[in-house]
């Protein structure tokens, strides 16, 4: 499905968005909840890489020794459930996904889980899915990697931990990246009642049979998805207001940090009643520059807002958008160039030079990666574009182009 966007204005400058729960929380509680049936939980993400984490789970409890499990596009999922199912005992899954899945490293983790005394192989390339991993107890407790990779291959170790029979000793080698999900996930793990300890750079995670008493979990809404609006209300008129809900002031989730960076075209953000309003003024700065290791999943949002406003910007930290859904930073750089950016990228950030115009009715190409289709989404603001394979919203944020439209934008789908 090819959408196109005429150019459009907020008609609606107080509306109201409820985004549901967080990808990155849902699928690190979903994956809690399987090993401690006892948590219920609120405002569960719908995005397809949930669904997918769920129906996953819920299979390995429908059977008793074999399964195929397809992941299709989900890394959290593949990467969460190579830990989870490693730790099923008697039980043989083989764990799959897209062509593109199987093109993106999973041999950090596997790597640890064997150390551990797991029993994880590969079905084809080594070091890629698809994996065959026989379910077993583990005894062994200490494990080292790699400190600037991915917090994920960290999550899904610490996620199981608390089922080991010793817990766990995780040594991160070198400087930490990803920090607020590494965070994230000993917070969730605290919240149930799960001893933990990251001092310096030895995270322990104390061993948790069972957990007791029933215990009800509210998701906070997903800030990913918030940052596609707050793009929006910095490329709309000033005095344009949006309130999302629902949102927490201290919130676990690194990108978060939207407040302070969308400060900088003159987004103003506040709190109460368990929503953010978003209101824009008249106050930017001439460029950005920023260190986005800590939140890698909002540069591209920045960069197309940066873009829109006719702003240079200088985005580090990026490394690991090259292992996404697509080379996000190439894929920024061919779509941006189409567009008549002037853009440089290199394996780890990108520079894109101020500019004063914005080609008409260019076709975004979004690579299978649904980040890319909702960033370019603003610029219908400021010009007239397609976007192409629309429907790869579904990953994170289902409800974006229903959403949009409720505000004023209008799409039309587009037949080539």
């Amino acid at each position: 499905m090819n959408l196109e966007l005429q150019k459009s204005k907020i008609v609606n400058h107080q509306s109201s968005i409820k985004i549901t729960g967080s990808k990155s929380e849902t699928n690190r509680l979903l994956l809690l909840q399987a090993l401690y049936p006892n948590i219920e939980l609120e405002n569960v993400s719908k995005s397809d890489d949930s669904e997918v984490m769920l129906l996953a789970l819920t299979q390995n409890l429908q059977l008793s020794t074999y399964n195929l499990i397809d992941v299709h596009h989900a890394g959290t999922a593949m990467r969460f459930l190579t830990a989870y199912f490693a730790i099923q005992q008697n039980k043989e899954i083989i764990l799959t996904g897209s062509s593109r899945m199987k093109d993106r490293p999973i041999g950090i983790v596997v790597d640890a889980l064997n150390q551990l005394g797991a029993d994880v192989s590969y079905k084809g390339k080594k070091g890629f899915p698809p994996l065959k991993i026989n379910g077993k107890k583990l005894i062994k407790n200490k494990v080292s990697l790699s400190a600037n990779v991915s917090s994920q291959y960290i999550s899904a170790l610490l996620l199981i931990a608390p089922k080991l029979e010793n817990g766990l000793e995780l040594t991160l080698e070198g400087e930490i990246t990803s920090v607020p999900y590494i965070n994230m996930t000993l917070a969730l793990l605290n919240e149930i009642g799960v001893k933990t300890s990251f001092e310096n750079n030895t995270i322990k995670v104390n061993h948790q049979p069972s957990i007791i008493n029933r215990q009800r979990i509210t998701i906070e809404s997903d800030w990913s998805s918030a940052s596609y609006w707050y793009s929006i209300v910095a490329l709309s008129p000033a005095r344009t207001k949006i309130k999302l809900s629902s949102f927490k002031e201290n919130s676990l989730q690194g990108d978060s940090v939207l407040i302070e960076i969308y400060k900088n075209f003159g987004v103003q953000t506040s709190f109460g009643n368990n929503e953010i309003i978003l209101e824009k003024s008249n106050y930017y700065h001439q460029s950005v520059i920023l260190d986005l290791s800590k939140s890698p999943d909002i540069a591209q949002t920045i960069v197309v807002t940066s873009f829109a406003l006719g702003l240079g910007c200088r985005l580090n930290g990026l490394h690991t958008l090259k292992i996404k859904e697509t080379d996000r930073l190439e894929a920024l750089r061919k779509e941006l160039t189409k567009l008549g950016a002037m853009i440089l990228t290199n394996d780890s950030g990108l520079i894109l030079a101020p500019s004063t115009r914005i080609k008409d009715n260019i076709s975004i190409k979004t690579y299978q990666d649904h980040r890319m289709a909702m960033a370019f989404a603003p610029l219908a603001l400021k010009t007239n574009l397609i976007i192409e394979d629309a429907e790869v919203v579904s990953k994170s944020y289902p409800t974006f182009w229903e959403d949009l439209k409720q505000v004023g934008f209008q799409i039309e789908e587009f037949n080539a």
